[in-house]
Protein backbone atom coordinates (compact mmCIF):
# COMPACT_ATOMS: atom_id res chain seq x y z
CA UNK A 1 0.00 0.00 0.00
CA UNK A 2 1.18 3.14 -0.69
CA UNK A 3 -0.83 5.88 -2.23
CA UNK A 4 -2.39 8.11 0.19
CA UNK A 5 -6.07 8.33 -0.78
CA UNK A 6 -9.18 7.91 1.52
CA UNK A 7 -9.50 4.60 0.90
CA UNK A 8 -5.96 3.41 1.77
CA UNK A 9 -6.40 5.59 5.01
CA UNK A 10 -9.36 4.12 5.98
CA UNK A 11 -8.04 0.53 5.53
CA UNK A 12 -4.66 1.44 8.01
CA UNK A 13 -7.41 2.79 10.12
CA UNK A 14 -9.65 -0.48 10.08
CA UNK A 15 -6.26 -1.92 11.87
CA UNK A 16 -5.41 0.32 14.91
CA UNK A 17 -9.67 0.72 15.35
CA UNK A 18 -9.96 -2.47 17.56
CA UNK A 19 -6.99 -1.46 19.84
CA UNK A 20 -9.29 1.81 20.76
CA UNK A 21 -11.98 -0.18 20.68
CA UNK A 22 -11.15 -1.95 23.26
CA UNK A 23 -10.48 1.24 25.64
CA UNK A 24 -14.04 2.48 24.51
CA UNK A 25 -12.42 4.63 21.82
CA UNK A 26 -12.50 5.10 18.48
CA UNK A 27 -11.02 6.82 15.35
CA UNK A 28 -12.91 8.32 12.33
CA UNK A 29 -11.05 9.68 8.89
CA UNK A 30 -11.77 13.16 8.40
CA UNK A 31 -10.03 14.32 5.42
CA UNK A 32 -6.43 14.51 3.64
CA UNK A 33 -4.61 17.91 2.78
CA UNK A 34 -2.58 17.93 -0.02
CA UNK A 35 0.83 18.25 1.98
CA UNK A 36 0.36 14.57 3.10
CA UNK A 37 -1.69 15.43 6.71
CA UNK A 38 -4.34 13.28 7.44
CA UNK A 39 -7.04 14.91 9.69
CA UNK A 40 -9.20 11.92 11.63
CA UNK A 41 -11.47 12.77 14.74
CA UNK A 42 -11.27 10.52 18.14
CA UNK A 43 -14.18 9.47 19.58
CA UNK A 44 -15.42 7.80 22.44
CA UNK A 45 -13.15 7.86 26.11
CA UNK A 46 -10.13 8.32 23.92
CA UNK A 47 -11.90 11.87 22.74
CA UNK A 48 -10.75 13.27 26.42
CA UNK A 49 -8.13 11.21 27.37
CA UNK A 50 -4.84 12.60 28.92
CA UNK A 51 -3.21 10.35 26.61
CA UNK A 52 -4.72 10.89 23.65
CA UNK A 53 -2.01 13.00 21.79
CA UNK A 54 0.61 9.56 22.65
CA UNK A 55 -2.15 7.65 20.91
CA UNK A 56 -2.38 9.94 18.06
CA UNK A 57 1.27 9.72 17.57
CA UNK A 58 2.68 6.36 18.57
CA UNK A 59 -0.42 4.60 17.46
CA UNK A 60 -2.40 5.99 14.47
CA UNK A 61 0.31 8.15 12.87
CA UNK A 62 3.33 5.46 13.51
CA UNK A 63 0.74 2.94 11.42
CA UNK A 64 0.10 5.54 8.92
CA UNK A 65 3.40 6.55 8.25
CA UNK A 66 4.63 3.17 8.06
CA UNK A 67 1.74 1.66 5.40
CA UNK A 68 1.53 5.03 3.30
CA UNK A 69 4.87 6.61 2.89
CA UNK A 70 3.09 10.00 1.74
CA UNK A 71 1.61 10.57 5.28
CA UNK A 72 3.74 13.70 6.56
CA UNK A 73 1.71 14.07 9.92
CA UNK A 74 -1.68 13.52 11.47
CA UNK A 75 -3.91 16.02 13.18
CA UNK A 76 -6.52 15.50 15.72
CA UNK A 77 -9.77 17.70 14.63
CA UNK A 78 -12.54 18.58 17.07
Amino acid sequence: MSALDKENVEAVLEKVRPFLQMDGGDVEFCGILENGIVKVRLLGSCSGCPLSMMTLRAGIERALMKEIPEVKRIEAVK
